[in-house]
C-alpha cells in the first residue's frame, strides 16, 4: 500500500463522528479534535533520562467529538458527569462506554480506556488548577493499539487540546505535553517520558521533531521522505506490550541507579565517554545504551539537516542492536522483522517504541516496498507466527481542531 493510500480522509471522519455523537448523546458536539500517533525515528528510552529524541507525528490519529455540559441544558446533578463512548476496536456499530465524575477525581476512579481522558481531567485539576465541568465525548482512532505508535497518548492529547479550546485555558504546546505526562505518570500509573505527547502536539508535515526532553526545546527537522523516493514501513508484530508492567519500570530504575552511581542527576549529565566500569553489569548495559542513543540521535539530526536522508540507515540499525543487546527490550518477533527487512534491501531498520513487542520500522526505497513486505511476511510465516500488520506512514501535522 502506498503512502498516499494511507492518507486519512480527516474531514470525512470528523463529519461521521459528529453524526454518530448526535445519535449517541442526542446533542451536537461542540467540535471535533484530532491528535496523531507517532513513530519514533530514533531515540529510544532517552526521554525519561532527559535526553534527545527524534519522533514524527504520523497520518494515523485519534479523533474526539466533545460537548461540555451546560447549566441551562443539563440536569444539575450531572454537572460534573463525564460520559465516554468509543468506536475504537468495536465491531460494526458497537460502542465501548465509560463514565466518571470530575468532582473528587482520584487515581483509580476510571478503569480501562476511560482512564486516559480521566487522567487528563485529573492533571488539569491538580497541576493547572482548572475546574473542569462534565462533558460528553465520543472517540474514534486509527492508531493501532499495542503497536508502539502511542495510541494512548493520542487519546490524551486529543482530550487536552479539546478542553484547552473549549475552556479557553490558553495552554501552550509544551504545557499540554507536561500535563499529559503527569496524567500518564500519576493517574494511569505508567512511568513514561514526555516524547510521545510532544510529538503528537508539535509535529509538522514533512518533518521530524528534534526534542530536548530536559528543556523541551524543539526543532522541526526536515524529513522529506517522498522527495527522496523513500518510505517508512511500520511492521506491527501484533505482540502485546504494556508500559505499565515491570519491564519498563525496571529499565527506568536501572537508569536512575546508574546516574546516581555516576554522580549525576540524570543520564543526560553523564558524558558519552564516561567510565562505566564501576557499575554492575546490568546497569552498565542500560547506561551504555542511553549514552550511545543520545549520540545517535544527534548524528541523525545532522544528516537530516544536510539533506542526507538516505544516510541515516546505519544509525537506525545500530540503535536496534543497542536496544536488543544492552537495553534488552526487543523480542524475537521484532528482531525477525528488522533482519528480514534489511535482508530485502531496507536502508535501515529498528524496533520503535518502548519495546517488549509492538512495532519495528524500516527505511525503504519506495520501489522496493513490495519486496520488503513479502520478505517480512514470509519470514513470519516460516516461523509459524501471527502475520504482522504492515503499512507506511508519513510525517503529519500535530494535534488540533478539525
Amino acid at each position: 500500500m502506498s503512502a498516499a493510500v494511507n492518507a486519512e480522509p480527516l474531514q470525512d471522519r470528523a463529519e461521521s463522528l459528529s453524526r454518530r455523537f448526535a445519535e449517541v448523546y442526542g446533542q451536537e458536539p461542540d467540535g471535533v479534535w484530532r491528535a496523531p500517533g507517532r513513530v519514533n525515528l530514533i531515540g529510544e528510552h532517552t526521554d525519561y533520562n532527559n535526553g534527545f529524541v527524534l519522533p514524527f507525528a504520523i497520518d494515523r490519529s485519534a479523533l474526539v467529538a466533545v460537548r461540555l455540559r451546560r447549566p441551562d441544558q443539563d440536569p444539575e446533578d450531572e454537572a460534573d458527569v463525564v460520559r465516554l463512548a468509543s468506536t475504537y476496536g468495536q465491531k460494526g456499530r458497537g460502542l465501548s462506554h465509560a463514565r466518571f465524575r470530575t468532582g473528587g477525581l482520584v487515581p483509580g476512579a476510571a478503569e480501562g480506556w476511560g482512564g486516559y481522558p480521566a487522567g487528563v481531567v485529573y492533571a488539569l485539576q491538580q497541576r493547572a488548577g482548572v475546574s473542569v465541568p462534565g462533558f460528553d465525548l465520543l472517540l474514534d482512532s486509527t492508531v493501532p493499539v499495542g503497536a508502539g505508535l502511542s495510541s494512548s497518548h493520542a487519546v490524551e492529547v486529543a482530550v487536552i487540546v479539546a478542553l484547552n479550546d473549549l475552556l479557553g485555558l490558553g495552554l501552550d504546546r509544551a504545557g499540554m505535553a507536561r500535563l499529559t505526562q503527569y496524567a500518564e505518570n500519576e493517574f494511569v500509573g505508567a512511568p513514561t517520558g514526555i516524547m510521545d505527547q510532544s510529538a503528537s502536539l508539535m509535529g509538522q508535515d514533512g518533518g521530524a521533531l528534534f526534542l530536548d526532553c530536559r528543556s523541551l526545546d524543539a526543532e522541526n527537522v526536515p524529513l522529506p521522505l517522498a522527495d527522496h523516493g523513500l518510505e517508512v514501513l511500520v511492521m506491527d508484530t501484533r505482540v502485546a506490550h504494556s508500559h505499565a508492567d515491570g519491564g519498563y519500570s525496571a529499565r527506568r530504575s536501572a537508569c536512575e541507579r546508574g546516574a546516581a552511581a555516576l554522580g549525576a542527576d540524570s543520564l543526560r549529565d553523564v558524558p558519552a565517554d564516561a567510565d562505566l566500569s564501576g557499575l554492575d553489569a546490568e546497569v552498565q548495559r542500560r547506561v551504555r545504551h542511553v549514552l550511545g542513543e543520545n549520540q545517535r540521535v544527534l548524528a541523525v539530526v545532522e544528516e537530516l539537516r544536510r539533506g542526507n536522508v538516505d544516510g541515516i540507515g546505519e544509525l537506525l540499525v545500530a540503535s536496534h542492536a543497542s536496544l536488543r543487546d544492552d537495553f534488552e527490550v526487543s523480542c524475537p518477533e521484532l528482531d525477525l522483522a528488522v533482519d528480514a527487512a534489511l535482508a530485502a534491501g531496507a536502508l535501515g531498520a529498528r524496533m520503535t517504541g518502548g519495546g517488549f513487542g509492538g512495532s519495528a520500522i524500516a527505511l525503504i526505497r519506495a520501489e522496493t516496498e513490495n519486496e520488503v513486505r513479502a520478505a517480512v511476511l514470509a519470514a513470519f510465516e516460516d516461523k509459524g507466527w501471527k502475520e504482522p500488520a504492515l503499512f507506511t506512514v508519513l510525517p503529519a501535522a500535530g494535534a488540533g481542531r478539525l
